[in-house]
Order: structure tokens, then C-alpha cells, then sequence
């Protein structure tokens, strides 16, 4: 696994981050739409017969497909961890434990549509068809992106948080005014929700009648600012106050993200609008790789959505309810490992950073405090040849 195990350990609290495992999150109670149990089993409700449609006939070997995607994903987040604890990369942002809800909602896009992620969406990344790999260069520190957007029509990580949310609003308005038939996805966190780019993103999407989708992966974590302090209402009923639909998914559950997704892009192409998505998920790891959950957040919780993992529920369903054998699992495991060796030895055959582009393109025309701040950094990094040298 890519966390470490806080079983042993104590929970410690900062100020203002108080939050005990019994209380619930805004609408924590209120109904979503879940298309195949924690348990494995398929739901059949009249209630969610609109978005099932999407899924009635998908085959067996669609749906191993969707859970190659997940394991595939979930390995290459783990190399990405375990490079970054390595220090091959300077920091990471893991998916684990929201697989379900990038992959299903990956695979409901056209080829045609475009996608507008923020710097987590590694599972999206590769249902677009972006090398894995080439999302390591920027945590490296060695490029601004690693990917040209328009190849995939998947643009480049967004690390300002909740700005992508109004890029991909204007860029749906630029389809509609083009006449095309294709739609616009903006992913962005239960936290990004906050952000006044997005409640814009919402105004002008909605007065536009911009064929956009929204798709908010809501993993009950801001950092460390639990989703209470984001919201007093779930999250999926904001799109009520602007005027567009809002649907609260299974964000562990693979079919109903897919379906969902599906659902709203469909609007989005026939002119129907905006949809906001909210995937009820939870961040099975840390925020990256700089922070540590166990000082505000229990155990007991993070144990009770381990329960509800994305790619068992899957796994299950395939071994009772199709003629999935140990083979395909196991050839999928080996095929696993090999993405792990292919990824590290990309990450290590990359060049180091340039410890000083920090300071380059700050002014125009330089600036005395940045020459300053050069010089002290300088000297830092001379500091530590000089006690190698001395050894």
C-alpha cells in the first residue's frame, strides 16, 4: 500500500480541525445513486433506471476492463509514492481510494470532449491515453506539464485551485458558439467548491447554457478542513441556486460514476447545460505526500471506507457474476509489475531539476531581493559540498 499504517497511532489535533468519527458530513444521510454495492452486488431500483440505462448492457470483458483500469492506476499512484519517499520526486498527490470515481467518469468521455483536471486526476490522465509517465516530469520539477493537452484533449494539471473550473466553462462556450457536438468536463475537490472561481464557473456555465460537466470528487478532506467547513448543505444540491441539475454518485462504485457521467455529458451535447456531479468518495491517503492525515483524522474512519474499496467491490462482482477466471487476475498482476519497473526506471533516467529556475522569470528585468535570495541559496547548496569535502 501507498500509506503507512496509523493504526498504532494516536490521533493528534491541531486548533480549529476538531472532528470526532461520529459526526457526519453535510448530507452525509442523503440519498445517491449506487449501481453496484460495497458488497458486489448489483442495485435494481426503478429510482436510478435513468442512469442505469447507461451501463444495462455492458459485457464482461467491459467490465474487466474497468477494473484494469483502476488496478493499473492505483499501481502507478503507488510507484509515484514510493518515488517521491525515495526522493526522486518532490512531492505527490495519490488518488487512493477515489479509482472508481476518475475511471468510471474517464471512460464516459468522447474522444471529441475535453478535460479539464486539477493535479489528481492520474485516472482520467489514463483514460485520455497520457503516458503515465508523463505526469511525473512536473512533480520532478523538471517540466511544466510533460504533455501536449490538444493530443488527448486532456489539458495540463491545474495547481491554482478551483481555476480550471472557469477555463473549462469558457472553453464549452467556445464549443457551443462553434457549433460542435462535443462536451466539456472540469474535475475539482469537495475544498475547490469554495473557491469563488468556481461558484463564477457555475454563473456564467449556467446563463450560457454551457455544455459543461462539473464532476466534484468529494473525499471528505480539504487537507485537513473536513467537508463541514465547506458546506452546510451536500454539495450536489449548489447547482439548485444556479439553475443547472446537481446528482450525488457512488464515488466508490465504478458503474455509477461511469453511468452518471454518461448521463450528464449527453445533456451537455444536446444542449441542455450544465450538470454538477458530486462523487461521494474519501481520500484513502494523505493530501500529498507533505502532509500527515493521522493529526486530524481517526482511524476508525478511514478503516470503515477502506470497506467500501472501489476495485474489491468490482473484483467481487466479477468472480460471483461472470466468468472472470484466476487467470485473467493473475496475468493482470504481472502486467501490474511491469508498470511499476516501467515507471521507475523513466522517473530515474530523468534529468535532476534545476535548483535555481525558481528564480529566473520572477521580474523582467531582475530584481536586487531575488539576486539576494539567489546568492543565500547558493551558498546553501555550496554548504553541502564543502561537508562532504571534509569527510
Amino acid at each position: 500500500m501507498t500509506v503507512e499504517s496509523t493504526a498504532a497511532r494516536k490521533p493528534r489535533r491541531s486548533a480549529g480541525t476538531k472532528r470526532t468519527s461520529a459526526k457526519k458530513s453535510p448530507g452525509q444521510d442523503t440519498e445517491l445513486v449506487q449501481l453496484l454495492t460495497p458488497e458486489g452486488k448489483r442495485v435494481k431500483q426503478a429510482k436510478y433506471a435513468e442512469y442505469a440505462a447507461y451501463v444495462a448492457d455492458i459485457t464482461p470483458d467491459e467490465l474487466r476492463g474497468l477494473y484494469r483500469d483502476m488496478v493499473l492506476t492505483r499501481r502507478f499512484d503507488a510507484e509515484a509514492t514510493s518515488l517521491q519517499r525515495q526522493g526522486e520526486l518532490g512531492l505527490w498527490a495519490s488518488l487512493l481510494g477515489q479509482e472508481a470515481a476518475q475511471i468510471g467518469s474517464g471512460r464516459a468521455t468522447r474522444e471529441d470532449d475535453y478535460v479539464f483536471p486539477t493535479y489528481r486526476e492520474h485516472g482520467v490522465a489514463w483514460c485520455r491515453g497520457v503516458d503515465p509517465t508523463n505526469l511525473l516530469g512536473m512533480f520532478r520539477g523538471v517540466n511544466n506539464g510533460g504533455w501536449d493537452p490538444n493530443s488527448n484533449n486532456f489539458h495540463l494539471y491545474t495547481i491554482v485551485i478551483g481555476s480550471q473550473a472557469l477555463h473549462a466553462t469558457g472553453y464549452a462556450m467556445g464549443v457551443a458558439k462553434d457549433g460542435a457536438d462535443s462536451a466539456v468536463i472540469a474535475y475539482f475537490g469537495d475544498g475547490a467548491s469554495s473557491q469563488g472561481d468556481v461558484a463564477e464557473a457555475f454563473t456564467f456555465s449556467a446563463v450560457y447554457n454551457a455544455p459543461v460537466v462539473f464532476f466534484c470528487q468529494n473525499n471528505q478532506w480539504a487537507i485537513s478542513e473536513p467537508t463541514e467547513k465547506q458546506t452546510r448543505v451536500p454539495l450536489y444540491q449548489r447547482a439548485q441556486g444556479y439553475g443547472f441539475p446537481g446528482v450525488r454518485v457512488d464515488g466508490n462504485d465504478v458503474l455509477a460514476c461511469l453511468a452518471v457521467t454518461k448521463w450528464a455529458l449527453e445533456r451537455a451535447r444536446r444542449g441542455e447545460g450544465p450538470t454538477l456531479v458530486e462523487a461521494y468518495t474519501y481520500r484513502m491517503g494523505a493530501h500529498t505526500t507533505s502532509d500527515d492525515p493521522t493529526r486530524y483524522r481517526h482511524d476508525d474512519e478511514r478503516l470503515a471506507w477502506e470497506a467500501k474499496d472501489p476495485i474489491q467491490r468490482l473484483r467481487t462482482y466479477l468472480e460471483s457474476e461472470t466468468d472472470t477466471n484466476e487467470g485473467f487476475f493473475a496475468e493482470l498482476e504481472a502486467e501490474s509489475e511491469a508498470l511499476g519497473r516501467r515507471v521507475r526506471e523513466v522517473v530515474r533516467a530523468m534529468p535532476d531539476p534545476d535548483h535555481f529556475a525558481i528564480f529566473e522569470n520572477a521580474y523582467a528585468d531582475g530584481h536586487a531581493l531575488v539576486d539576494e535570495e539567489r546568492a543565500q541559496f547558493a551558498a546553501y547548496q555550496a554548504s553541502f559540498a564543502e561537508e562532504g569535502e571534509g569527510k
